[in-house]
């Protein structure tokens, strides 16, 4: 299983860290991979902080337990650098993709001596222009995707517009601005 790729989210409860990892999940195995998307539940509640994760793989996986040495972070809110080891177990190999607004020395320090690779985005300027709240999974998916290179990018946007179709069924206007945010975001990253 040496194809299989560890991504562990952190987050605060609320802000869709848990919701991105199931959307990456699905995406991915709708690309013929297997797939594993799960939180680590605890006492969580608005604003608390959490933690998910995704496995993927072209050869079905075998390992159920939590991700201790990922390939890749995302951190969804950039308080929690200062709070949680977000990079405890990082792959040197892989990288990390942080929403912020904070200058790349900051970032730097924060992640005290990581000397793998760096993205930034501002999930929270990605999503009020596109969707005019601040839901920052939608910007943080697609960086992620961007930065594994899990799938192809013009693949994983014709899948979310299914996913999306699917999911707002009800709320079809939002699908545009949910497009928009994902497109918005693959041009937004930044390697710090």
């Amino acid at each position: 299983m040496n194809d299989m790729i560890e991504i562990r989210w952190h987050g605060r409860g609320g802000q869709g860290a848990k919701t991105a990892s199931l959307l990456l999940a699905d995406a991915a195995f709708n690309t013929g991979k297997y797939i594993q998307g799960f939180p680590e539940y605890g006492p969580e509640r608005m604003g608390a902080p959490i933690t998910a994760y995704n496995r993927i793989s072209s050869s079905p996986i075998r390992i159920h337990s939590n991700i201790y040495e990922p390939d890749y972070v995302v951190v969804v809110d950039d308080t929690l650098l200062e709070s949680v080891d977000v990079t405890a177990g990082l792959k040197q190999e892989g990288a990390i993709v942080i929403n912020t607004v904070k200058e790349n020395e900051e970032i730097k320090k924060l992640l005290k001596g990581y000397n793998g690779k760096i993205f930034k985005i501002d999930a929270r300027k990605v999503s009020m222009e596109t969707l005019g709240k601040y839901f920052p999974n939608t910007p943080m998916l697609a960086a992620i995707v961007k930065v594994s290179k899990i799938m192809n990018e013009d693949e994983f946007l014709k899948d979310m517009e299914g996913s999306f179709k699917h999911k707002f069924a009800k709320k079809p206007e939002v699908i545009d601005g949910n497009m928009k945010a994902l497109q918005l975001a693959l041009k937004e990253l930044k390697e710090v």
